[in-house]
């Protein structure tokens, strides 16, 4: 695994049966010889933004929820976000985001929440991530633990971030295109 997996998704195989990752869809925000860090897309908390960081409530991609973004350091929220690509091209750098790869950015929360509407297009607030140290993340895809798979411009925002696992492996090729179907409990088959 020569080249870095930012911007890519990491896609829990049914091996996965921990329940932290059971059928989760990992965006990757970085990944080095130090380790890796991503935000589980398709984990809807119960905490309504509102509630948690009310100015950026509003501008929220819906369900303007606070989202489980992984295991590691629950308290801290991370944001990604989308920049409009007018903003992206009179304005690639800013102190309220940090590129990841294209147009998705981390955003900065505590930003003037009027001059992040102007710049963005979508926007998802998440609790916690996840990490991997150096090298951990390899050997757990080396053991077929996660799937690989290109990003969509449109999986960190999906309006239905439940069936965001069965939707990204539905458009892979074959063989993983079959895993879409995979049922929960294969027993009950």
């Amino acid at each position: 695994m020569n080249e870095g997996l930012a911007g890519k998704l990491l896609v829990a195989s049914p091996s996965l049966e921990s329940p932290t990752f059971f059928r989760t869809v990992i965006a990757m925000l970085e990944h080095n010889e130090e380790g890796a860090l991503g935000l589980v897309l398709n984990r809807p908390g119960d905490a309504s933004l509102v509630e948690v960081v009310p100015p950026v409530a509003d501008i929220a991609s819906s369900p303007a929820v606070l989202f489980s973004g992984g295991p590691v350091e629950p308290n801290v929220a991370i944001a990604l976000g989308v920049v409009e690509a007018s903003v992206m091209a009179s304005e690639p750098k800013s102190e309220a985001w940090r590129p990841v790869v294209g147009p998705l950015v981390t955003v900065d929360l505590d930003y003037d929440p009027a001059l992040l509407a102007a710049s963005l297009s979508d926007l998802r607030v998440f609790a916690g991530y996840a990490g991997w140290t150096g090298g951990q993340l390899e050997g757990e895809i080396e053991e077929g633990a996660w799937f690989v798979v290109d990003r969509l411009p449109g999986d960190a925002f999906a309006g239905l971030p439940d069936r965001l696992w069965s939707a990204v492996l539905r458009r892979q090729p074959w063989p993983l295109r079959a895993v879409a179907d995979f049922p929960i409990d294969p027993t009950m088959n």
